[in-house]
């Protein structure tokens, strides 16, 4: 096995070695999951059975179904980048107790512990999205079920692409820290502020207009919007089939967000994809430009 294999199996083992870092990251998704069914889901529900007129054919299941794509968009767009901080505090760990120093005395290369920690980070991250994943298609399913596979398998890729970012972002942050007690306020931080910014906890619609500018120079917010697309697009296409008018389905897709404007223009989800590919290959460059300024 490659030193570089060898040093990820380390990291990935000693994640899920680590009760307090493992149960941390998975918590996190299922907090998030019980507070939306708790509070979020009756009061998106009932704006938008207001919004529909009467009479509309299976309205109240359509409704359900939209809340439940956008309440699980919710959880797997923030779990994607609050877990890769969970995750990530291994890379702080060994400095803090110092076990980086034995791993740089072997002859291990510094730019080879770097990808060891971004790659462990990387596949116990997606482990447990994919969990959280399972458990928000089962919410799915009892709540009112219309995704395709192809609606599946595109909510795998932007969780893979959310998760690439969000490795990325916390190994250039992690990069900066050496105590337990840094990891802990930056880990609070991102997981209280990151769900704002992206538009997960609040559509970005429903806020002033200043700020929605400012947050869609954000890559965050494209990543929850493809999220909220692939959970929902079946409800909409069932809308369509029923000759729901069209005017209320764009209505519904921008109260969403899963219309994003930027300047008035609709951005298209192709081009979603390319910004938040373009985010990765440049988050992981600078963390390897930073890695390879420390080896020199």
């Amino acid at each position: 096995m490659s030193t570089l294999g060898i040093v990820v199996k380390r990291n990935v083992k000693l994640f899920f070695k680590d009760k307090g870092m493992f149960f941390t990251s998975l918590i996190t998704p299922v907090i998030l999951l019980v507070l939306y069914m708790s509070f979020l889901g009756n009061t998106f529900e009932s704006s938008f059975l207001d919004a529909l007129p009467e009479g509309l054919e299976n309205a109240e299941a359509l409704v359900k179904g939209c809340v439940g794509g956008q309440l699980i968009s919710s959880i797997l767009a923030v779990s994607c980048i609050t877990v890769a901080f969970c995750s990530n505090m291994l890379m702080v760990q060994d400095k803090a107790n110092g076990s980086i120093n034995d791993l740089t005395i072997a002859p291990v290369k510094r730019t080879t512990l770097a990808l060891g920690y971004y790659f462990a980070t990387l596949i116990s991250t997606g482990i447990v999205c994919m969990v959280a994943l399972g458990m928000s298609l089962i919410y799915a399913y009892f709540v009112g079920w219309y995704m395709s596979v192809i609606d599946v398998l595109l909510l795998i890729a932007d969780i893979f692409l959310l998760v690439m970012m969000g490795t990325a972002l916390s190994s250039i942050i992690n990069y900066f820290l050496s105590t337990q007690g840094q990891i802990s306020a930056v880990g609070s931080i991102v997981s209280s502020v990151y769900g704002f910014v992206c538009g997960a906890y609040m559509p970005i619609s429903q806020l002033s207009e200043g700020l929605q500018d400012v947050i869609k120079f954000l890559p965050g917010t494209y990543g929850t919007s493809l999220v909220r697309n692939h959970a929902m697009q079946g409800v909409f296409a069932e809308m369509e089939r029923l000759n729901y008018p069209k005017e209320i389905i764009e209505s519904f897709k921008d109260t969403t967000d899963c219309n994003m404007y930027f300047f008035d223009k609709l951005v298209p989800q192709s081009t979603m994809f390319i910004i938040l590919g373009a985010t990765v290959i440049v988050l992981i460059g600078l963390y390897v430009l930073l890695n390879l300024h420390k080896k020199k």
